[in-house]
């Protein structure tokens, strides 16, 4: 039988109602939705059930919100004895990879999270830093446009290396140049996206240094199974490794092809995304369609799914 990994949605997947029904369908799930009530120390749940959408997707909400949602389906698996050989997240998601790990505490994750979306909306001033996803270009020349740009004056990096999809961040000048380039390079397309901030990028530092502190006091464990971090694509159960991937990575690049593609090489044939929304599941299959089986777990029947699909085999 192959391996297990579960994936870990970063923010972008965040929906109303998430969360919610992992918590009608097990008493563990709802416990996780009263801790970070409790931790945060105020509803975090009724923005999640209820919204207003405008509020959810704020940094500080979303980043809480989509912890607690995909931690509260985990404990769906857990109760069918579904164990992972590997945990990974996409940039936020890192960290319920690591609560899945062991590796934190829920209380300690869902606080730090908070945190970090503070610091990173307020890292850089409204207007000055975009995100732009290119499609159709090659790293490598992706990677040649943004350093132009960059040394030319307007700082932008490649953020996301999702697979066919790469997306870039920095100043807004940056981005627009590297975006025009891009096309001229053969970019299918380039969509600018709409987020409050230059998130993986140089820009992101002051947001960075303030995580960095509050990590500094919060006890991390060494994981009871391998976490893959997004800066290395590379797996360890390390405990100093693990808390100095999740400072790094806020001004690193998410490394996610890479992160599937070791997943791959080291045997692993069913992937299970964990929480709300199917984004990862998505990006799996754009990177390898064959001989793997991808499942999406937000609620009790989700998970039998799952375990059919586990039972029956590819």
């Amino acid at each position: 039988m192959g391996k297990i990994a579960f994936l870990f949605p970063g923010q972008g997947s965040q929906a109303i109602g998430m969360g919610m029904a992992a918590a009608r369908d097990s008493q563990k799930a709802q416990t996780i939705i009263d801790q970070a009530n409790e931790t945060l120390g105020f509803n975090l749940s009724a923005l999640m059930e209820n919204g207003p959408d405008e509020n959810l997707k704020q940094t500080e909400n979303a980043q809480p919100a989509l912890l607690t949602a995909s931690i509260a389906a985990l404990q769906l698996l857990q109760a069918e004895d579904i164990r992972p050989d590997f945990t990974a997240g996409h940039s936020l998601g890192e960290y319920s990879a690591l609560v899945a790990a062991e590796a934190m505490s829920f209380k300690d994750a869902v606080a730090s999270v908070r945190k970090r979306g503070e610091f990173m909306e307020q890292a850089v001033p409204s207007g000055e830093g975009a995100m732009a996803a290119v499609m159709g270009v090659e790293r490598t020349i992706l990677e040649k446009v943004v350093s132009e740009v960059t040394e030319e004056g307007s700082p932008v990096q490649l953020a996301n290396l999702n697979g066919p999809q790469i997306v870039i961040s920095g100043s807004t000048s940056g981005v627009d140049k590297a975006s025009e380039r891009a096309k001229k390079h053969g970019a299918r397309r380039v969509v600018p996206l709409n987020v409050s901030g230059p998130f993986h990028s140089q820009l992101m530092e002051p947001a960075r240094k303030q995580l960095q502190e509050v990590l500094k006091r919060i006890p991390f464990q060494d994981s009871k199974f391998p976490v893959i971090p997004n800066v290395s694509a590379k797996p360890t159960t390390s405990a100093t490794i693990l808390k100095d991937s999740v400072i790094t990575q806020v001004t690193a690049p998410v490394l996610w092809e890479d992160t599937v593609r070791y997943l791959l090489d080291a045997g692993v044939d069913t992937f299970i995304e964990v929480g709300s929304g199917q984004v990862l599941s998505g990006l799996v299959k754009k990177i390898q369609r064959r001989n793997i089986q991808v499942f999406s777990v937000e609620n009790q029947e989700d998970v039998a799914a799952c375990i059919e699909g586990i039972k029956g085999g590819i």
